[in-house]
């Protein structure tokens, strides 16, 4: 019971505050709007430190690796497998949204009162959107957070040279180290005040839209759910079969059980890499394999945080009524959700940033970050499950991809 509570304590503690939000909206109606400014005042708080957050976090990881060139053939059945994974996730999810709209139409006016009809997401080309995304024309246009993508990519050339620079360099890694630790903690602090300005700013939220908003986000947590359990039973036992057939299969599910449960009862990606990694050494991949993708994929294979993505953009193209039907915005939603996922996925911080970049890539405004924050909330213990099990998921396709179809008979015999 200790360990439910250490594990799950902080996201029951931000349901319980959005659910008593939700109730004081209903009563007091729009009176709720009252506390709204506790609301901002939370947004504020996270908005303002995502600059140094991402430049320190970012460039510090880039500027004090040792260790690259041990990767090899590994690393890069890994890549391979990452960006096979995320695809798929990402087109199960956009498919999944079309079949059944994660916003109730009835929702969608009442939020777009409520956020300004006249708002509307910046109108810009793919090839303009490309360009925009990864460049800047002025250094202090990095400084600000409408810029996150920018600034990581400037924070990873800043590293790669730190790095690069060898002995000379140190001095400045261990000082970017030290930056990333401090706004680290600086995430912890306010976090503290999570409880209270989501719950305020859900109390104004339904208290100006009532039962509406609720429902919306009830669609989308059902939704999630539902694909959620397709991915891990049916989606997770496919890849379990491409990696080591009719006994991979078997080998998967016999061995499964403990990372998920320790997702489930932890709500912590990183709880479950220990386990994690003595699971997959018992479907008879590698220590190297092992030790190696479980780790790094805790952080770069977010296949919850994908399909998070895709819910999260569904839910504002809903909202301002842009088309998702066009191939350029079929393909923008999937390589955001994507860059969400992966590149984001390894930024402390990420839903927070993975956020802004779905705002700053389509071009909505920011009045709508609290509101797509909350699904981050709402979905996070089937999210981590996800994320969780796809990493023993990956680790299977690496090895099959490292040392060829028969890995798997082979290697269990030997693991036990």
């Amino acid at each position: 019971m200790n360990k439910f509570f250490k594990g799950y304590g902080f996201t029951l503690i931000l349901l319980g505050s959005i659910i008593i939000g939700g109730i004081v909206g209903l009563v007091f109606g729009e009176d709720a709007v009252k506390v709204q400014p506790l609301g901002d005042l939370l947004k504020n708080l996270l908005l303002m430190m995502i600059v140094p957050l991402v430049f320190f976090s970012v460039s510090s990881a880039i500027a004090n690796m040792t260790e690259m060139k041990r990767f090899g053939k590994i690393m890069t059945s890994y890549i391979g497998v990452v960006v096979f994974l995320g695809i798929v996730t990402a087109i199960i999810g956009f498919i999944a949204t079309l079949i059944y709209s994660p916003v109730e139409s009835g929702s969608i006016e009442g939020i777009k009162a409520l956020m300004g009809a006249a708002e509307k997401a910046d109108e810009l080309t793919t090839l303009q959107r490309i360009v925009n995304m990864f460049t800047v024309g002025d250094f202090s246009e990095l400084l600000t957070r409408q810029h996150v993508l920018q600034l990581i990519v400037f924070s990873v050339l800043f590293g790669v040279a730190t790095a690069l620079s060898g002995e000379k360099g140190k001095p400045l890694a261990t000082v970017l180290k030290s930056g990333s630790d401090v706004f680290m903690k600086f995430v912890d602090v306010i976090m503290y005040y999570a409880p209270i300005g989501l719950g305020a700013y859900f109390a104004s939220t339904v208290g100006q839209l009532g039962s509406q908003i609720v429902e919306g986000y009830a669609r989308s947590f059902g939704l999630y759910l539902v694909v959620s359990i397709i991915m891990y039973f049916g989606v997770y036992t496919l890849y379990a079969y491409l990696a080591g057939g009719t006994f991979g299969v078997k080998t998967f599910w016999k061995n499964v059980v403990s990372p998920s449960l320790t997702a489930i009862s932890t709500c912590s990606s990183a709880a479950c890499i220990p386990i994690n990694v003595e699971s997959v050494k018992k479907m008879g991949v590698p220590s190297d394999i092992a030790e190696m993708v479980i780790p790094l994929g805790t952080n770069t294979n977010k296949v919850g945080s994908m399909l998070g993505g895709i819910f999260k953009i569904v839910f504002l193209f809903a909202i301002y009524g842009k088309d998702m039907t066009s191939i350029s915005a079929i393909l923008s939603i999937i390589g955001v959700a994507f860059l969400v996922g992966v590149v984001i996925g390894a930024v402390p911080g990420g839903d927070t940033i993975g956020v802004l970049l779905i705002l700053s890539f389509f071009g909505f405004p920011e009045t709508t970050f609290p509101l797509v924050l909350i699904i981050s909330t709402i979905i996070d213990i089937p999210a981590t499950l996800l994320n969780a099990t796809g990493n023993t998921i990956t680790s299977l396709l690496v090895t099959r991809l490292v040392e060829g179809k028969d890995w798997i008979k082979t290697n269990v015999a030997k693991a036990a």
